[in-house]
């Protein structure tokens, strides 16, 4: 019997043996290094020790964290940019108007739901974004109202007063994207891991359970095991109907960026 962490990176999931992890932590500030290998993010302090800080993510052939969440918040400024031009489109022309005006259900509100920030100016920067945003889906709903007893005055109120709120709610995406390093870092674990090439720390986006496993149930995968040079994989585990990844090794990349 063994006991492994269940992590998840990308929604895949993988697990470690519990063994080779000293600590879960959230990601404190992380100096970059020169020249470091592509998979090497940085190095921290800890416990009075400095030790480098791996991205699995990369390791796995992955975009970065931040790089996905921007991505995600580009496309996101899209859709509420549809949203203001089917608003606009519906109230010129009279016809109806079928996207949300409940600030939680589309993406962004969706996604904003389920944040939570360790840093006070990211979380100073959410709560305006999420008020703006708020006001925005709302808006439509006065405006709709408005346009069966006054198509003019409706008409005015889209180019005015919805436009005013709709880029401020882009101003503040904006902002958003700009902090991504702090927000991804703010909702991603740290691994304090001790292998074979000593101590480092590796950035998993969350940490799922603790599993408790007997040998016999890592299966065989079809797939090659060796990730990358860095990365080798046992098998496989099926826990809830999921596929789960075993780790059997993580080493730290040493080489250099000539």
């Amino acid at each position: 019997m063994k006991d492994l962490i269940i992590f998840e990176v990308a929604k895949n999931r993988y697990a470690i043996d519990i063994e080779h992890i000293q600590r879960i932590t959230q990601i404190p500030m992380i100096t970059d290094i020169p020249s470091a290998h592509p998979y090497v993010e940085g190095m921290m302090s800890y416990e009075n020790r400095v030790v480098k800080v791996v991205g699995f993510r990369q390791m796995v052939g992955l975009k970065t964290y931040d790089e996905e969440l921007k991505a995600l918040f580009e496309e996101m400024k899209q859709q509420h940019k549809v949203w203001v031009d089917t608003l606009q489109n519906s109230i010129q022309k009279g016809v109806s108007f079928h996207l949300t005006t409940n600030p939680h259900m589309c993406n962004l509100g969706k996604w904003l739901d389920n944040f939570t920030s360790y840093d006070d100016h990211v979380s100073q920067i959410l709560k305006e974004l999420n008020d703006f945003h708020k006001r925005l889906h709302t808006s439509a709903i006065d405006i709709i109202e408005t346009a069966k007893s006054d198509p003019t005055k409706a008409r005015h109120e889209v180019d005015t007063m919805v436009m005013e709120i709709y880029d401020s709610t882009m101003h503040h995406i904006n902002q958003f994207i700009t902090e991504f390093e702090i927000v991804a870092n703010s909702l991603q674990k740290l691994l304090l891991y001790h292998g074979s090439t000593g101590a480092f720390a590796i950035k998993v986006d969350t940490i799922i359970d603790i599993a408790h496993i007997d040998d016999h149930q890592i299966q065989a995968s079809n797939e090659n095991n060796h990730v990358s040079e860095f990365l080798e994989l046992s098998g496989v585990i099926q826990l809830d109907g999921k596929l789960i990844n075993v780790i059997k090794s993580i080493s730290m990349p040493r080489s250099e960026v000539a």
